[in-house]
């Protein structure tokens, strides 16, 4: 039937193949779902028209029966009470009646099967249907598991980054400590240089007092000799 094209091409295909050409799995399964369910609409629109024709068969082919009971009584009695006319007429009309009901038997068992076919093919439907929503819910929960992990690897890479940034920042540290002492070691010596040459200044000075002085004291001792 032309409402199951759709149907039929999804589920003899393999699922899993069209899920991993689709961009968005979940998108595309929700979209297969949708078009399944409006089909399903569609067949139990028909499976109820075709179950309903059944339904008219029967009752014909019943009321046909019946009549055909109905005319035999008749005879039975138009033959009871010697009207042998008038009970071939009822035979007669029996005759028509049978050939009827021979038609109206193959009319409703054309109708039993179609009806038994379409229900078939309702309840098959209804059960893929079923079937695929399952797979659409595990789909989603590994689209979200998916999702999950790309976020934890993205925290990961970020968590990366921020160990090298500080890793930097720690060598940059180390770096300026090593400045530092180099400078201080610089001031140190410099200190030391001026500090010597202070003293050296000092020295010299302290020398040529100490000089003066051992002049004067053999000057004053001279003078004291010679009697001035």
């Amino acid at each position: 039937m032309g409402i199951l094209t759709r149907f039929k091409d999804i589920m003899s295909s393999n699922i899993n193949a069209l899920l991993d050409k689709a961009e968005d799995p979940e998108k595309m399964i929700d979209q297969c779902l949708r078009n399944l369910q409006s089909d399903l609409g569609k067949v139990k629109s028909e499976t109820a028209a075709v179950m309903a024709e059944e339904q008219r068969a029967k009752r014909k082919l019943d009321e046909c029966t019946e009549e055909i009971e109905k005319i035999q009584r008749y005879t039975i009695k138009a033959v009871s009470a010697g009207n042998d006319s008038d009970a071939r007429i009822f035979l007669e009309k029996k005759q028509t009646l049978i050939a009827k009901q021979d038609e109206l038997r193959q009319m409703y068992e054309t109708a039993y099967a179609n009806s038994e076919n379409m229900r078939a093919m309702n309840d098959k439907l209804a059960k893929d249907i079923a079937d695929l929503e399952k797979r659409r819910d595990a789909v989603k929960a590994k689209m979200n598991i998916a999702r999950a992990t790309e976020h934890i690897n993205e925290m990961v890479s970020s968590a990366s980054g921020a160990n090298s940034s500080i890793s930097a920042f720690k060598d940059m540290e180390e770096k300026a400590e090593q400045m530092l002492d180099r400078a201080n070691a610089m001031a140190e010596l410099n200190n030391a240089k001026c500090d010597e040459k202070i003293e050296n200044l000092k020295a010299k000075y302290d020398s040529d007092a100490c000089m003066d002085s051992n002049i004067e004291d053999e000057l004053a001792a001279l003078k004291a000799s010679l009697g001035k």
